[in-house]
């Protein structure tokens, strides 16, 4: 064991609406098999459930977790708070919908030195407690649900554009600063980026995995969905050099659908007097949706092979679910900005 390997781990959460995780999630952090100190620091957003019950009970019981209140209820807000309360030379950034291997800090901090790494992240192991969770779950994990990008479905060790969650060196904080309060969501994608720039490394390392429970409604999975591409659209206005051909491949399925959609509408009302041109135009636009539903089809047989028929079932909504309401918030980003558009998904009235 080297002595980076005992160096004391500050573990910041943002907190909203999780009593039904938040329990779990803390005991993950302060269970890590790691020889260095350990503190957990809660940063509470205006939770309408017992949530803070919950965390006061916590703090009670292990005066390792530290509360912080943040009344805006903001992600990044609550980071920098947590953050900025927070007192060991690493900082671990973790979520109430998560659980870490008992390895995890370890393993991370390991690598970090290792690869001298300022940023490490590893896999996003989506897992369920109930079939739509679950079916939700495997639509993550498939190449067809969020994208490429490899803490959803793995790719070799290597330098990242950007990292799950994020285990850091307190140093780099200092130097380029903390998460921008202005990015409601994408806000790790910026941060690794300004990272980057300064010549530091951003590392992903597959060995790092951490268990994640996703939104378990299809109505709070789209409401993720469409803030989710609010903010990538507003990130690819700030920094067109950051857009990914992957990016621009929802929007178009979604024009092409849509306009799929109104050429099967109409054709029943066209003349036989009709351009041929325009009934050939009709077809094309025709298959449009069609290959849609096709392509959910295929991702939906082609997933986990332990997800059960019913979750099968369940996953040819939830590929929609995440699919056009990710396209209909990245059209509006781009144009138009984010705007302050928050994630639905966590507020319940």
């Amino acid at each position: 064991m080297t002595a980076a390997q005992t160096l004391g781990v500050s573990y910041v959460m943002p907190v909203l609406n999780e009593a039904g995780y938040l329990r779990d999630a803390v005991a993950s952090v302060l269970g890590q098999d790691y020889a260095g100190d350990k503190e957990i620091v809660l940063a509470l957003g205006p939770s309408t459930d017992a949530t803070d019950e919950v965390a006061a009970e916590l703090a009670i019981e292990d005066d390792r977790v530290k509360l912080v209140h943040n009344p805006q209820g903001r992600t990044p807000i609550g980071l920098n708070l947590a953050i900025r309360a927070s007192q060991y030379p690493i900082v671990v950034r973790v979520d109430a919908h998560s659980e870490l291997a008992p390895t995890y800090t370890a393993r991370g901090v390991e690598t970090m030195f290792r690869v001298d790494a300022h940023d490490v992240g590893g896999l996003m192991d989506a897992r369920g407690k109930n079939p739509l969770q679950r079916a939700i779950a495997a639509a993550y994990h498939s190449p067809w649900g969020l994208g490429g990008a490899a803490y959803h479905s793995g790719a070799p060790e290597g330098p990242a554009e950007s990292a799950y969650l994020g285990i850091f060196r307190r140093q780099v904080f200092d130097e380029v600063g903390y998460y921008d309060e202005s990015l409601h969501r994408a806000q790790d994608w910026e941060l690794c980026l300004r990272i980057r720039q300064a010549g530091y490394k951003v590392w992903f390392d597959p060995e790092l995995e951490t268990a994640y429970y996703p939104r378990d409604t299809y109505k709070a999975l789209s409401a993720q969905s469409y803030a989710s591409g609010v903010w990538r659209g507003e990130l690819s206005r700030r920094y067109p050099d950051g857009k990914s051909m992957r990016h621009d491949l929802p929007p178009l399925m979604l024009v092409g659908s849509s306009l799929g959609a109104i050429a099967w509408v109409i054709d029943p009302w066209l003349t036989s007097e009709a351009p041929g041109a325009v009934r050939i135009a009709l077809n094309l636009l025709k298959l449009a949706p069609v290959g849609y539903a096709g392509l959910v089809v295929f991702a939906t047989l082609t997933g986990k092979r332990t997800t059960t028929f019913k979750e099968k079932l369940l996953m040819l909504g939830v590929f929609p679910s995440i699919h056009f309401p990710w396209a209909v918030g990245f059209v509006k980003g781009r144009v138009r900005g984010a705007q302050g558009t928050l994630d639905r998904g966590r507020v319940r009235s």
